[in-house]
């Protein structure tokens, strides 16, 4: 059909699970503008007729991206120099933090800072604000966020949200990992990337890395060296999403390379 259609395939990768009855592929391709949208609908026909689904994105988009913090800035800060760099694909048209004190890094790559407490009304108050801030956007990144957004927000968001939690899920989940590590005595540290799902730490995981780690590091010195990891492997789930190589099966994800 891309043959028929005028197109020159870029870039190919495919993944099979033949006993689950899955079949993924990501495709690069150029085409001739004028053969984009009759492409566009043949493909659509014939995925319904198959009983598949297929996504298309223009590959030089350029995304709105909104960014969540509370009051740690090590991956805000690391994610607007990515973009700015051009690492990352995309527009941030916002960061929307609990906690203030982010004034000077948004200044500096000149993107607009909400200041966005949780007030006495609670989550509920809090997320309809963030909702109307939230219009528009094509992907929400909680860089630290450190709040449980309700399955209600993440179903009217209609948006991708990926999560950054501090911890090689699915080990330590909740808000202090590495306290627990501490306890426990790990040898290893790490970091996952995933989407948020209404369950606690449950979405489908993007990325991971670990750091070895050893018994002279207290909690706070584990804090530290899990900020590079943190940073890394959030940065690696934003890039593959952005660059349309998700795929999520169930609670599953498949990343094309």
């Amino acid at each position: 059909m891309l043959a028929k259609h005028g197109a020159n395939i870029t870039g190919l990768d495919e993944h099979a699970e033949p006993a689950a009855g899955r079949f993924a592929m990501r495709i690069a391709f150029a085409l001739p503008v004028e053969q984009q949208d009759v492409l566009a609908s043949a493909l659509h026909i014939w995925s319904k007729k198959e009983e598949g689904e297929i996504h298309l994105h223009a590959a030089d988009r350029v995304p709105r991206v909104a960014i969540l913090c509370s009051r740690e800035d090590h991956c805000l800060a690391d994610l607007l120099w990515r973009f700015d760099a051009g690492e990352l694909r995309g527009r941030v048209v916002g960061v929307f933090a609990t906690q203030p004190g982010h004034e000077a890094i948004c200044s500096a790559y000149d993107v607009p800072l909400r200041h966005m407490p949780v007030g006495d009304g609670g989550m509920p108050v809090h997320e309809k604000e963030l909702l109307e801030g939230l219009d528009g956007v094509d992907l929400v990144i909680l860089a630290r966020y450190m709040r449980i957004l309700s399955e209600d927000f993440l179903e009217r968001v209609n948006a991708p949200v990926i999560n950054i939690h501090h911890s090689f899920l699915p080990a330590f989940i909740g808000a202090n990992p590495y306290e627990e590590a501490h306890e426990r005595g790990v040898k290893l540290i790490g970091a996952t990337a995933h989407y948020a799902w209404p369950e606690l730490d449950a979405g489908p995981i993007i990325e991971q890395d670990v750091v070895r780690v050893g018994h002279r590091q207290d909690p706070g010195q584990l804090r530290l060296m899990g900020r590079d990891v943190e940073r890394v492997v959030l940065a690696r789930a934003v890039k593959a999403h952005l660059e349309d190589r998700v795929v999520v099966w169930g609670n599953r994800t498949v990343v094309f390379s």
